[in-house]
Formats: structure tokens, C-alpha cells, sequence
């Protein structure tokens, strides 16, 4: 059969053209957001009076009977046909006859396909917002189980000062949120409507892209035409968030891996969320949080793609295009398979309390504050620190630890020293006296919790208000 655009051409398509030049492959990933937009343009060309009432109610019936075939699986695709919006179309006109071939009055596969897109992520982000909910609050709860946790605290992979756990935890909830931020404030440029651009300069029919975009949801139209079809600042934008989130929770599988290892033994990852060895049977890797940390290359690879590929195109439209969609797709199904493991790993995670408790006690992360305890007494910062290093010698030299000193022994390097040096040194005293905003303390712990309690039932209330938008065709 000739091609839907085959009219001026007086030869076949070559094969290898064929195969090289068509999206079927992965735009079909597109399907239910192109029926969608179509449904909402021919009801629009009705509205219009541009095609009459029983052309319209022919074609929705015809586009719902794709549709089915489409979830039922039942529906053919072919490489000949190129992208999802000819084969959508081609299997339209099959079914109702050459009414279906009116479809396309109006407007372009630019326009068309730029559509598809901004409806595809736009419930992508609605979900990933939700699925980083899930996440923080599976790291509040195990917050709030470990309130009175102390660990070591690191800089430089290094012992440095103890801090609770919960703290830690609660940094990466402070990460997911900006997260959730960006995604938030990005979703007004995602739900911006296309349609009605044509392939660049408009259309000479008497459309209205305003009722089109209440029809789908959109909250504005593109105000020029050949930015609106070229546009794809917003999939470079996802492609940006998804990075930073896969960045994330990298960071928190690098640590989930050295925490669950024999070294640590800090946490136990359930075994629902870990694999064993072919060969070594006592082995219990951390398999997820490798694989989370290791796809994160491959959606920093999708966002670089996507930037070299918009780097020097004029304006409009440009068949280099194309390749806006494989590493969006990829993005978003890499990134949702993370989250949706990553809550309940979390969740699930068991925390050795007692193993972080003696790590605390066998380092020298207390020594920042004998420094504090020796400038309170009136000896300058700078003299302070030098004391402590020669007293942190010392006792490394003898192989024993700072509370592990006689009163005699710390007078033997400032006279300042005194019996209150033993409770100075004491984890839970040394966690609590960093009692600043944005401290480790406990009351400022406990205050972050709950600013993060309210921060999740924001972003709750954002997703049930924004939920229309993932109606249902």
C-alpha cells in the first residue's frame, strides 16, 4: 500500500530507508497519549464546524475501536507505516472507511508528535512526584526508628564526628525534595500545548487550540508556532531531573553497599532485595543498589544525547528529532523501576544499632569537640587543634582511645583539662550539643522530621490535585 504522504513521489521507499527512518519500534510507547490528542482535535473540528457531526462521531468511534486493539495487544504495527501516528491512522482508515483520512485536517505530525510527548510525561512527573513521596516517607519512618542511633559521621570516607542516623537518613529526604521541587515547577512547561502549530506556521483552518488544550488538560498554549514545534527544552529538562535524582539515589546506594558489607555491617538489606552467587553460597549481594547506581551512566548518557542533538538544528522541525524519544523512554522506565524498588528496600532494611554504637566508640570522632571544651576555657581555636592532634597521637601511638585517657593524661597536654571532659566526650553528649538548625541534635532532628511529615503532605495534596490530568480515555 503507498504511503498516507506518497502522493508527490513516484518511486518506493528503499527498504533500508524504511527500516532506518521509522519510530515504530519505540514510539509506539506513545499510543494511548496520540489517541488522546486526536479524540480532543476532532471533537475540537467539530466544535469548529470544520468537519461535520457524523464525521466526527465516526472517526472518535473509530480511534476508540483502535484503542482497544491497542490494549488488547491486538494491534498490528509496521515498519512501512514509520511511527505510531501513521500506523494509528492507517488502522483508522481501515476500519471506517476514508472519513478516517480526515483525522489529520489541521494540523501535522510536528504538532502531533510534540503532543504526544508533553502528555506522556506529564503523567510520568505526576507519578515520579508520587513515587518520591513514597520514598521519603519510607526514610522518615526509619528515621523515627532511630532517633537515639548514633553513628559515625563521614567526610572524605573518614571517621569525622558522630551524628544520628536519622540525620543521615533525613539528608537524603532534604535531597529528594528538591527533587520534587524541580519536577513540580517543570510540569507548567510540560503542560504546555503544541497542537495547532501545523508543521511550523499554523494552519489556515479556523481552529481553536484554546478549547483543545481544556479538552487535554493543558494549562496554556504555545504562543509561536515554530517554537512549538521545536521545542523540546522540556524533555531536556526531565532528562536534567532524572539525573540529578538518579545522582541521588546513587548516593544512597553507594552507601547502602558499604553499609551492608562485612566491614560495616551498619544495615541488613532484606533478602527480597538481594541476590546470591552461583559459586560462593554464604554470599548476599546488594544486587538492586548496585544496578540503581550503575543505570545511572545510562540516563546521564540519554541527557548529553539529547543536548548534541539540539545543539545546532535550525528552526523547525528536523528529522534529527527523531531521537528525542528513545532516551526519554529509557529515562522514564529506568527511573521508575528505581523508585518503585527503592521505598520498599528502604522499608525493609534492618539497622544494627549496637555495630554503629561501637564504631562510635572505637574512632576519634569525638575530638572536635575536647577542641570546643578547650576554647570555652579561653585558648584560641588554633592552639586548641594543635593540643588535640598531639593528644589523638598519643593515644594511637598506645592504641587506645580518647575516653580511654586518665585525667592525668589529658592535663599533661593543657592544664585546662578537668573531670567534665568525660562527659564532653560522650556520643550522645557530643551528637546533642550541635543543638543548631539543620543540626544534628535531637530536638533539631526531631524538628526536621516533622517539617519533612508536612513537606510529604504537600506533596501528597499536590498529586490528588493534579490526578485529572492522568484521567483515563
Amino acid at each position: 500500500m503507498s504511503k498516507l504522504w506518497g502522493g508527490r513521489f513516484t518511486k518506493q521507499t528503499d527498504e533500508l530507508v524504511e527500516q532506518y527512518t521509522a519510530s515504530i519500534s519505540f514510539d509506539k510507547a506513545l499510543a494511548e497519549e496520540d489517541i488522546q490528542g486526536s479524540l480532543a482535535h476532532v471533537t475540537m473540528l467539530g466544535k469548529c464546524g470544520i468537519l461535520p457531526s457524523q464525521d466526527v462521531d465516526q472517526i472518535k468511534q473509530g480511534l476508540l475501536q483502535v484503542l482497544e486493539l491497542i490494549r488488547t495487544g491486538e494491534m498490528e504495527y509496521s515498519v512501512s507505516d514509520e511511527d505510531i501516528h501513521m500506523n494509528i491512522e492507517k488502522k483508522l482508515i481501515e476500519l471506517v472507511g476514508p472519513v478516517g483520512g480526515k483525522l489529520h485536517t489541521g494540523r501535522s505530525r510536528n504538532d502531533q508528535v510534540a503532543t504526544d510527548m508533553h502528555l506522556y510525561l506529564r503523567k510520568h512527573v505526576i507519578s515520579f512526584v508520587e513515587l518520591l513521596g513514597k520514598l521519603q516517607e519510607a526514610l522518615i519512618e526509619q528515621a523515627k526508628a532511630n532517633k537515639d542511633t548514633i553513628v559515625p559521621g563521614y567526610t572524605h570516607l573518614q571517621r569525622a564526628q558522630p551524628i544520628l542516623f536519622a540525620h543521615h537518613l533525613m539528608a537524603y529526604v532534604s535531597m529528594f525534595e528538591r527533587d520534587i521541587e524541580r519536577l513540580k515547577d517543570s510540569y507548567k512547561r510540560i503542560n504546555t500545548l503544541p497542537l495547532g502549530a501545523g508543521a511550523l506556521a499554523g494552519t489556515t483552518f479556523p481552529i481553536d487550540r484554546h478549547f483543545v488544550a481544556e479538552q487535554l488538560g493543558f494549562e496554556r498554549v504555545y504562543e509561536n508556532s515554530l517554537d512549538a514545534v521545536s521545542d523540546r527544552d522540556f524533555i531536556v529538562e526531565f532528562l536534567s531531573n532524572a539525573s540529578m535524582m538518579m545522582m541521588h539515589l546513587s548516593r544512597l546506594c553507594e552507601e547502602l553497599v558499604l553499609w551492608s558489607s562485612t566491614e560495616f555491617q551498619f544495615v541488613e538489606l532484606d533478602d527480597a532485595f538481594c541476590t546470591g552467587s552461583s559459586i560462593m553460597p554464604q554470599k548476599k549481594n546488594p544486587d538492586v543498589a548496585e544496578l540503581v547506581r550503575g543505570k545511572t551512566g545510562r540516563v546521564y548518557g540519554n541527557l548529553v544525547g539529547m543536548l548534541t542533538v539540539l545543539k545546532s538544528l535550525p528552526l523547525a522541525y528536523n528529522k534529527d528529532m527523531q531521537e528525542d524519544k528513545e532516551g526519554m523512554l529509557d529515562t522514564v522506565a529506568t527511573l521508575d523501576g528505581a523508585l518503585r524498588l527503592f521505598a520498599p528496600m528502604i522499608s525493609t532494611m534492618k539497622v544494627n544499632k549496637e555495630r554503629m554504637r561501637q564504631a562510635v566508640r572505637q574512632d576519634f570522632s569525638n575530638a572536635t569537640d575536647i577542641a570546643d571544651f578547650l576554647v570555652n576555657k579561653g585558648l584560641p581555636f588554633r592552639q586548641a587543634h594543635e593540643v588535640i592532634g598531639k593528644t589523638v597521637l598519643y593515644c594511637i601511638q598506645r592504641g587506645v582511645y580518647l575516653l580511654d585517657l586518665t585525667l592525668d593524661e589529658f592535663k599533661q597536654f593543657s592544664p585546662l583539662f578537668d573531670e567534665s571532659i568525660y562527659d564532653v566526650l560522650q556520643p550522645e553528649q557530643v551528637v546533642n550539643a550541635r543543638n543548631v538548625y539543620g543540626g544534628t541534635a535531637a530536638p533539631q532532628v526531631e524538628g526536621a522530621i516533622q517539617r519533612a511529615a508536612g513537606a510529604l503532605s504537600d506533596t501528597q495534596l499536590w498529586v490528588e490535585q493534579h490526578q485529572p490530568a492522568l484521567a483515563t480515555i
